[in-house]
């Protein structure tokens, strides 16, 4: 998950604009020419082997010029297995294009050890994670660093997104200096995998799931890049909820009092300047400040938050040179190891109290503090002008590469609406796709094998609209209005508890005004359609009869006249919204399918 984000600091170094350089032709860092690079050096430098060592990975090789591909890194982990009893290979599913999805586990044995668990290239031009995790797994297995697998063991994704990932390019992402070609962000179908681990569309994290249900990880690391502006700082990480907004306090707590001083000292003292990852507001507009917030599980960091699972991503300032990135990246990960492995008795007890909690309510909106909830004092900036482009027609910036401080306003959020948890949901058989992703979630569900009379909460859907199609989906957004029922649940009915270890995520998924929610993704098209329709002059006195005898009916009607001309100037919108509304007949039109069980009192 790759936020755009913006420290925007007008020049106190020269005070004026600057016209457009000409254009330098492609390099070694790709086609676009970017900012200077900021000079450094540090101590993890001396984790790169020499030339000539036959161990060494083809990034270092290449002098992190290069990155190599899927087969060549099947080939060098396939030569370490083996070389080392330490290291494994094995398959976990197969991507949309059937090439084999990898992990790497690096154990010295021993049953029931908690693992944590890496991945890089979910965005597959973001790959510094796969080659720092390369230079780990080898130093674990041949170069004296098995002792950090005493207490865990790691478990190394070095691909996740391996068909984006194959289409390389010099010009994917184009803004990361480095290395020369790049995958893509999205896999095979244009699905970003970093915005599916909800709704669960693409084989890639259909598997992904299925391997973290199986490893139930201590710690979950997502290794990406950032885009956005330049700064001092090379290494910046984050996790879902900081600084409050956490959906489980005990994981999250963990994370920010134990996870992120440790690292930030390791990489600290290996010579690099981490921070946690700032999130815009406005890129344009730096005075603004940066985001904190919660976020919703179609996001790796989401998932984790939900399900009470550890998850930290890792964001590379995209600016950096390769070599410098990975070398960080190297270092956070050495050091996660080492903290997972000296408390892991600690997150055990803080995942079990999450998992136990039993939330009552599911946060579905929010908008921006209107004051700021803290400062960065001193950020490490660096100083820009800005030029009129010939390309853009407008002023843009051109970074300096000179380091400057300033101070950062941080902006939190407000809740605006909330929904309280039912006590089930009831989802009906045909709804195979929501009944599928429910149980690749594991997310505990009873299937009913007699009628069962109920009183329930049913959702009528208001003027929905779709959304511009992504992530292979059209989104709907709607207003939507609940109302009591009583109804007999066929057998074959689906019932859903909220009292489950997942009752959140369940939640997330199921609750029509979240996010996140199925309803929110476009599964249910159903819904859009029209009623059956039949001859005016039927359809008329049968509307004629509904306003004079119902007259809840006559005040959405009216009120329906009243604030949408264009539905009170079409006879036959009118009287098919009366027909809609007419009876049982018609379930599917605007009624959300999935109905709610509330709790007793």
């Amino acid at each position: 998950m790759c936020h755009l984000y913006l420290a925007r600091i007008v020049s106190f170094l020269t005070g004026r604009n600057i016209l457009l350089a000409t254009a330098s032709p492609l390099s070694a860092q790709g086609p676009a020419p970017l900012p200077p690079v900021l000079p450094w050096s540090g101590k993890s430098a001396a984790l790169i082997v020499k030339a000539g060592d036959p161990w060494i990975t083809p990034a270092e090789a290449s002098d992190f010029r290069t990155t190599p591909r899927y087969a060549e890194v099947r080939a060098w982990l396939d030569r370490l297995d083996a070389a080392s009893p330490i290291v494994t290979v094995q398959n976990f599913g197969r991507t949309a294009e059937g090439r084999d999805m990898i992990y790497v586990r690096a154990s010295k044995g021993g049953s029931g050890k908690p693992v944590v668990l890496v991945q890089g290239g979910i965005h597959a031009g973001e790959i510094d994670g796969k080659d720092a995790g390369l230079m780990l797994v080898r130093d674990i297995a041949l170069r004296g660093k098995d002792s950090l697998l005493e207490k865990v063991d790691l478990v190394f994704v070095p691909i996740y997104n391996i068909d984006g990932h194959e289409q390389m390019s010099a010009y994917n992402f184009p803004h990361i200096r480095g290395p020369l070609e790049k995958g893509r962000d999205a896999n095979a179908r244009d699905i970003d995998l970093n915005r599916d681990y909800a709704k669960l569309d693409a084989p890639e994290s259909r598997a992904m799931i299925a391997l973290i249900r199986s490893l139930n990880p201590i710690l979950y690391i997502d290794c990406h890049v950032s885009e956005g502006f330049d700064m001092q700082y090379d290494v910046t990480f984050t996790y879902a909820g900081w600084g409050k907004y956490a959906r489980h306090r005990a994981t999250a707590d963990w994370l920010e009092s134990r996870f992120g001083p440790t690292v930030a000292a390791a990489l600290t003292d290996a010579g690099h300047s981490p921070i946690i990852y700032p999130s815009p507001i406005d890129t344009r507009h730096p005075d603004k400040g940066i985001r904190y917030s919660p976020e919703g599980p179609r996001y790796s960091t989401g998932y984790g938050d939900f399900v009470g699972m550890p998850t930290v991503l890792v964001e590379n300032h995209m600016l950096k040179p390769y070599r410098q990135r990975v070398l960080g990246t190297y270092v956070l990960l050495e050091a996660a190891l080492k903290i997972a492995a000296k408390d892991a008795a600690r997150i055990l007890v803080a995942r079990a109290a999450d998992r136990a909690s039993r939330p009552t309510e599911l946060l579905t909106r929010w908008k921006p503090a209107a004051t700021p909830i803290g400062w960065i004092e001193n950020f490490k900036g660096i100083a820009f002008d800005t030029y009129v482009s010939p390309a853009s027609g407008r002023e843009e910036q051109r970074w300096l590469g000179k380091p400057i401080t300033f101070r950062m306003p941080v902006i939190g959020q407000t809740p605006t609406e909330s929904v309280r948890l039912p006590k089930a949901w009831w989802v009906p058989r045909e709804q195979t796709e929501v009944i599928e992703r429910l149980s690749l979630h594991g997310i505990q569900f009873e299937t009913i094998q007699t009628s069962k009379a109920q009183k329930l909460d049913r959702v009528r859907v208001i003027n929905p609209k779709l959304s511009q199609p992504i992530e292979g989906r059209y989104p709907i957004t709607a207003r939507f209005e609940h109302y009591e029922t009583d109804e007999t649940m066929p057998r074959g009915s689906v019932r859903v508890p909220a009292d489950q270890p997942l009752g959140l995520l369940a939640a997330s998924l199921l609750e029509p005004e979240s996010q996140d929610s199925f309803l929110a993704w476009g599964f249910f098209p159903e819904m859009l359609g029209p009623a059956p329709s039949t001859d005016a002059f039927v359809l008329a006195a049968l509307g004629d009869r509904l306003l004079a005898t119902n007259p809840a009916i006559k005040r959405r009607f009216d009120a329906k006249l009243r604030d949408e001309p264009g539905f009170a100037a079409d006879p036959d919108a009118r009287i098919a919204w009366l027909y809609a509304q007419a009876g049982p007949g018609h379930p599917y039109p605007l009624r959300y399918p999935i109905a709610r069980e509330k709790n007793d009192g």
